[in-house]
């Protein structure tokens, strides 16, 4: 079964190329597919033609962003061959796995840039990862992802997928976007943005948005509102350019959840609502009580500000900084189920009915109930990252040198567990009547933490680049870093330091690539790579034993690739097969001890794109992987898939120009999404049946500067799964893709 996608992967890029392999046309007709230009991955940020780098790299455009309609930052990366991410959860607190990398949630291998630099440098806190501190608006211009390739050597040295989102500037004409959004779920959205010249060279771009919506799934309140601010200032320069940047956002909004699988509780529900947001939980050694609101769920309340800074200077030499300062809180505030619904006899005192807790109504014993926890994660983050590199161009060899700094910073206090018996029905109320709800004691398990960290990461690194001929190009780099935390956790809230961190440690990241053009819009390369996951903070607190015990807890990451690349005026073509070796550790419960496993996975991404004459364009993005647990300190893992990555997945996405009197236009889009079943769990236990999923939208261009937009998500309504219980793989919990939803937009561009 195996080898047979492999098979059928190899099958289907050979067809797409035949297909597509057409006469070449001239310099003169070159269009947008054979000019595509990135600017991640290279050691200075320099721009080079997409068809010319030496690794798999997806760039996106305002407008393709757009088409896509993504319901939230992490929603986006579904566009990315070899990424699956389940945005599921709202607005913040996705899952996003690469390449079959392994992971229980959250982003671990996953950065998010903002003109080149992260915006944290830790990928992944509990709780956190990066696309909760990213919203998309439009003062977006381009968004790259790259995958492997040479990750880990540069900017904070990611082995996976690093995103890199890139604003809009300004330009001598003065222009902008005012734009309404509204939904059939009540979505009320003002987006703005203006740009033009403030003097001489020196541009501006200023845009935001305001949003409030009671949520896709309907939580009775206003649950999903925030708000955002960008000002990016750009100055043109003689020998390059500078910008400096700043955007200020609050956003947040109800954490979905894992529900029970059981009869009427589908797609559109959510435990969450008016009788239940507002609650008290016990925490410490004294049983201390506080009443929080979780109806304000996950979100980020902070600012980024940096720039970058790109220079060139005579005799071959480049110049290049990027920087950037992060500071806020992202809170975490949900409502998560803990096991299996059952019969409210079996819990009741009285064997036979109980009390809301809200409405003082009786619920008799067939009702069904669950224990839901009532978690609060306070987090205060902050970093502040620059990445300097200087270039020299030696006739066929270019060398870099870059330094690459960051200090960061998180302090965190958790209550988690705090599960009482709730009614299973939308906005289901607690109920009394049931001793450990009267008691204020929770149902099951607690565990509540205090801690503080700090860290720092210090890394030189250097790349060669040699021209042998016009066709082929050899590139190495290597990197070398220091990573330093200083850590101490408080567990219990009794004011005793139960973990204590001090930590220095160095590593040696390297990558290797060769790029052979087998025409000016064609070719191959191959590349291996060796990197590291460095530890951070929660690393520490869940493999505590291996860090006493002498672990570097620093887990290898090797990477082989080979790809095949073509690129004309109306068709282009990305082929990338891969090979991975991940060590990882996994935690399944918050304060038990970890799994430490190693995951091997292969696979083919394939990325297609055809223009016809007539207006309709075709994208095709497709991934076929296979994974396997070959180590683990749990011998009953050892041959077992990946958790929640499917075998295959694929994205056939048409769009059709229709041209109107006048000269405007109408487009009508779409997205079919297939994906192949997952396992809830490493242990292989639990099945997630795969699903399709189709989406349509349309774009009408009234005049030049009037425009309507109209996307339908999940038209035919699929209850989708993406996750089970990851506490407890056999509960009858799971998280639904969201339920069918309509968007209507309408733009003034001046």
């Amino acid at each position: 079964m195996k080898s047979n996608k492999l098979i059928l992967a190899i099958a289907v890029s050979a067809a797409m190329q035949s297909a597509w392999a057409q006469e070449v046309p001239d310099d003169k007709e070159q269009a947008k597919d054979f000019e595509q230009i990135v600017v991640t991955g290279t050691p200075t940020g320099t721009a080079v033609r997409k068809v010319d780098a030496s690794f798999a790299i997806t760039n996106l455009s305002a407008e393709a962003i757009k088409k896509l309609a993504p319901k939230s930052t992490a929603d986006l990366f579904k566009a990315v061959p070899g990424v699956w991410s389940e945005s599921s959860g709202g607005v913040s607190g996705a899952n996003v796995f690469v390449r079959g990398f392994p992971g229980t949630g959250d982003a671990p291998f996953l950065t998010v840039q903002m003109e080149g630099a992260p915006l944290f440098q830790p990928p992944t806190l509990s709780f956190l990862e990066n696309s909760t501190l990213f919203r998309m608006d439009e003062t977006v211009a381009y968004m790259e992802a790259l995958r492997g390739g040479t990750n880990p050597v540069i900017s904070n040295g990611q082995p996976g997928l690093t995103t890199n989102f890139l604003l809009k500037e300004g330009s001598e004409v003065t222009e902008g976007v005012f734009k309404y959004t509204t939904s059939d779920y009540d979505l009320q959205r003002v987006d703005a943005m203006v740009s033009g010249a403030l003097a001489d060279d020196l541009f501006y771009m200023i845009g935001g948005y305001v949003s409030s919506s009671p949520g896709i799934r309907d939580a009775g309140f206003n649950s999903e509102k925030g708000h955002q601010f960008t000002l990016n200032i750009t100055k043109e320069l003689d020998n390059g350019k500078m910008n400096f940047y700043t955007r200020v956002t609050d956003d947040h909004g109800v954490w979905y959840l894992p529900t029970p699988l059981v009869s009427g509780v589908d797609n559109e529900y959510t435990q969450i609502g008016t009788l239940n947001r507002q609650a008290s939980i016990q925490f410490g050694p004294e049983g201390t009580s506080q009443a929080f609101d979780f109806g304000n769920g996950r979100g980020w309340d902070g600012s980024v500000s940096g720039g970058k800074i790109q220079l060139e200077f005579a005799d071959g030499w480049q110049f290049s900084d990027r920087f950037n300062y992060t500071k806020g809180d992202a809170n975490t505030y949900g409502l998560v189920p803990n096991g299996a619904p059952i019969a409210l006899s079996a819990v009741a005192d009285n064997g036979s009915s109980a009390t809301g807790a809200v409405t003082g109504q009786t619920y008799q014993g067939s009702t069904l109930v669950q224990q839901v926890g009532r978690w609060v994660v306070l987090k205060e983050i902050e970093s502040f990252t620059n990445d300097l590199s200087l270039t020299k161009q030696l006739d066929a060899l270019k060398v870099t040198f870059g330094l690459y700094t960051s200090n960061f910073e998180a302090k965190d206090w958790w209550s988690l567990g705090n599960q009482s018996y709730h009614v299973v029905a939308p906005g289901g109320e607690n109920l009394s009547g049931i001793d450990c709800n009267d008691n204020l004691d929770s149902c099951g398990w607690n565990y509540d933490i205090s801690s503080t960290g700090d860290g720092a990461t210090r890394a030189f690194y250097t790349a060669l680049e040699y021209k042998t001929t016009d066709d082929l190009t050899l590139d190495l780099g290597v990197r070398r870093e220091n990573h330093q935390i200083d850590y101490s956790v408080d567990e219990g809230l009794d004011g005793s330091i139960n973990k204590p961190v001090q930590y220095d440690e160095d590593t040696t990241s390297w990558t290797a690539g060769v790029n052979y053009m087998l025409t000016d819009n064609s070719g191959i390369f191959a590349r291996v790579n060796d990197g590291s996951k460095m530890p951070y903070f929660d690393d520490f607190r869940d493999n505590y034993s291996q860090y006493e015990g002498g672990n570097d807890l620093i887990f290898d990451i090797k990477q082989y690739e080979l790809g095949y690349k073509l690129a004309a005026d109306n068709y282009s073509l990305y082929a990338t097969a891969y090979f991975n070796e991940v060590e990882s550790s996994t935690v399944a419960l918050p304060g038990q001890p970890a799994t430490l496993s190693v995951t091997e996975a292969k696979g083919i991404e394939l990325d297609g794109n055809y223009s016809f004459d007539f207006g309709l364009n075709l994208n095709l993005n497709a991934t076929i992987q296979d994974t396997e647990i070959t180590k683990s300190s749990n011998a009953n893992l050892i041959g077992n898939e990946s958790q929640r990555q499917p075998g295959w997945q694929m994205r056939l996405t048409p769009s059709y120009d229709i041209e109107l009197d006048g000269g405007n236009f109408v487009t009508l889009y779409g997205t079919l999404t297939s994906v192949d079943d997952r396992w809830i769990s490493d242990d292989n236990l639990g099945e997630l049946k795969g699903y399709t999923k189709v989406d349509l939208g349309a774009y009408w261009e009234i005049t030049d500067q009037l425009n309507v937009r109209l996307s339908v998500d999940n038209l035919t309504d699929k209850e989708g799964l993406t996750e089970g219980d990851p506490r407890n793989p056999t509960a009858p919990n799971g998280r639904y893709i969201m339920p069918r939803s309509m968007r209507l937009s309408i733009g003034y561009n001046f």
